[in-house]
């Protein structure tokens, strides 16, 4: 109903604009001729010109129809609206000339002029006047008061980003936004005004500004800045306990999105000040493209996102396996939605049924396998362990023996750095899978590569999305060591990198991605308190907790043992397999496989029977760690 009722409404608009510019065209006609010469219009006998009069008429509103006078949001008029009106009046005085050349009436030129610049002056006239009067009310709050106060807000940035999120904010009704001032370190654009909107100064007078005009938030509007620079002026930004928010990129300005629902909340991730990494897609193209490409653990945060950079790579067929229907569901319909004419299968299915593991594998025949299937919450499978191990261990050992078996030519492990010098259970079970991995490589016509990285910026159950809950309410943020470091990658910088390892693959590897530096938790929990306006310690506490049973103050991307060889993307290393004795590794497995269904049985004793660099706690381990770390904390 309410839809039937915005056409009917809009159809009435039309209509009185039709209305208006049939009296504009009766002016502008009589107008010239007043203009010229008063008497012409007691020369011609008044019934004489109605059928000029209504000629003209009819083809003019033809050629305004056609020039789209009557299709545009004349609230957001411009220069190309503009355009059109005098394109449009151009033509309507040619019909005007050539009706009068019919009808035998020899016109003078000023005539013909004074036509165009009366009709031009009226029809553009009013059509500007709607948008200045919309303009004007927008400002001075002229209509739909409310009760809500307008938030204040500065925009950084007074190029053509920024005046675009001007021009959208006084467009636009029931935001409850005021634009106050711009900043901008342009020398000469500072002490000028976009729209009557002040550019008072640059990055270093943004703490000062707030405080003077009273700002409540802060719209970046740097979609072509290096991210090095947008990174420095948000860290100013931070300090101010204003709402941040920016524009994602050059992608939006270009194509013309620059709307404040486009515009995002400034993550921490954007504080890294890193360009995103590329990766050199003609590669990932060679091996992907018109393939039948199967992702295990399909709808979590790694294996949704090797779907969606898969399927824009056109394969032949995408196989989504994943135990869970809800993420599984969720990314078949974005991808169906995205690529209509993709070749899409979503399967509900267990890497630990091995059963219909060889089921799948049987009917779609992939030719290449990425396993991101995983239990990875490492406080979780501390007190699991059994279920790390019957998961992560034998879950790959199932589709690791179903590749082989079926002849796929890649298979692909996602695994961590946590499997290195492993300190918890869920970091051991992966050190197992690239055990696997590489024991296989051996036996098999299958190239067996594993890929392991740290930690990704918004992954399920990582750290940003607990703070971001934390700070919602109200605090305390939950850090467990003050000194505890990690290496963060954001999703799809860590899907690409591992999309171009498979095309590096010849077998037995594990591929290192290069995760930068390290970052420390408790800044990060430092920077999102302060991006969310609140200042730490003051508005939301923090408090240490104490490292968690497994956990480790910083990772470690390589064991000694495996050494660094290089690859043509720089950030993607290989480390050298350790020689194992495959035969006696591959009894150890059948021998765990027994102890992980005995729930009475010891895991970690056995999982360090096999994986020697695994560490973990014992009781009393557990007692002097949880002291050192309240020392810390008071230190």
């Amino acid at each position: 109903m309410r839809h039937i009722g915005d056409k009917y409404q809009l159809l009435i608009r039309r209509i009185i604009l039709v209305v208006v510019d049939m009296i504009s065209l009766l002016l502008s006609y009589y107008g010239s001729m007043m203009l010229y010469d008063y008497r012409m219009i007691e020369e011609f006998a008044f019934y004489e010109t109605i059928p000029i009069v209504i000629s003209l008429i009819v083809v003019s509103l033809g050629i305004f129809a056609v020039m789209k006078l009557y299709s545009s949001l004349w609230q957001f008029a411009s220069i190309n609206e503009l355009i059109n009106i005098v394109i449009s009046t151009l033509l309507s005085t040619m019909a005007f000339m050539i009706i009068n050349m019919i009808t035998g009436n020899q016109l003078p030129v000023n005539m013909i002029i004074g036509y165009w610049m009366i009709s031009t002056l009226l029809v553009g006239g009013i059509r500007f006047s709607y948008r200045f009067l919309r303009l004007y009310a927008s400002r001075h709050a002229l209509f739909g008061r409310s009760d809500v106060p307008n938030k204040r807000v500065m925009i950084v940035g007074a190029g053509a980003a920024g005046e675009k999120i001007l021009r959208e904010t006084l467009n636009t009704k029931g935001l409850h936004k005021t634009i106050v001032c711009f900043i901008d370190d342009d020398p000469h654009k500072i002490g000028r005004r976009i729209h009557g909107i002040p550019i008072v100064g640059n990055r270093e007078s943004i703490k000062n500004s707030v405080s003077k005009y009273k700002i409540d938030e802060i719209y970046i509007a740097l979609p072509s800045v290096d991210k090095k620079e947008v990174a420095k002026i948000l860290n100013i930004c931070k300090e101010t306990k204003c709402k941040l928010k920016r524009l994602p990129g050059i992608y939006q300005f270009i194509n013309d999105e620059i709307i404040l629902n486009k515009l995002k909340d400034v993550e921490v991730q954007d504080l890294l000040g890193r360009d995103p990494i590329r990766v050199n897609l003609d590669e990932i193209m060679s091996y992907v493209t018109n393939r039948v490409i199967m992702v295990t653990g399909g709808g979590g945060s790694i294996g949704s996102e090797l779907c969606r950079q898969i399927a824009e790579r056109s394969p032949k067929q995408l196989i989504i396996i994943d135990i869970y229907e809800n993420n599984a569901y969720d990314i078949q319909l974005e991808l169906k939605r995205k690529y209509p004419k993709l070749d899409l299968q979503t399967m509900i299915a267990s890497v630990r049924d091995v059963g219909k593991v060889n089921d799948l594998f049987e009917k779609y025949h992939p030719d290449i396998v990425y396993h991101a299937a995983a239990h990875k919450h490492v406080p979780l499978m501390e007190d699991a362990p059994h279920e790390a191990i019957k998961n992560n261990v034998f879950g790959t050992l199932n589709v690791v023996k179903a590749c082989d078996q079926y002849h796929v030519k890649k298979f692909i492990l996602i695994s961590t750095d946590k499997a290195v010098n492993p300190t918890n259970i869920m970091g051991a079970s992966k050190r197992i899978c690239e055990m696997i991995v590489q024991a296989y490589d051996q036996l098999s016509k299958t190239e067996y590569v594993a890929v392991r990285f740290g930690n990704v910026l918004g992954s399920n159950g990582s750290v940003i999305p607990l703070f971001k809950k934390q700070i919602q309410n109200g605090g305390p943020v939950t850090v467990t060591h003050p000194d505890i470091i990690r290496y963060f990658m954001t999703i799809p910088e860590a899907v690409s990198l591992v999309l171009q390892a498979g095309a590096y693959a010849k077998g037995g590897e594990i591929f290192v991605l290069d995760m930068g530096k390290p970052v420390k938790i408790l800044d990060m929990a430092r920077n999102l308190i302060k991006l969310s306006g609140y200042e730490p310690d003051v508005d939301i506490k923090i408090e240490f907790t104490g490292l968690r049973p497994g956990e480790k103050l910083y990772e470690e991307m390589l064991m000694k043992e495996e050494g660094m060889q290089t690859t043509p993307n720089k950030l993607i290393h290989i480390g050298h397999p350790i020689e194992m004795d495959i035969p006696v590794f591959l009894k150890e497995l059948d021998e765990l496989k027994v102890i992980a269904y005995d729930e009475s049985s010891d895991m970690r004793k056995a999982v360090k029977h096999i994986v020697s660099t695994y560490h973990y706690d014992t009781g009393k381990q557990k007692v002097k760690r949880k002291i050192k770390t309240q020392e810390a904390v008071v230190s």
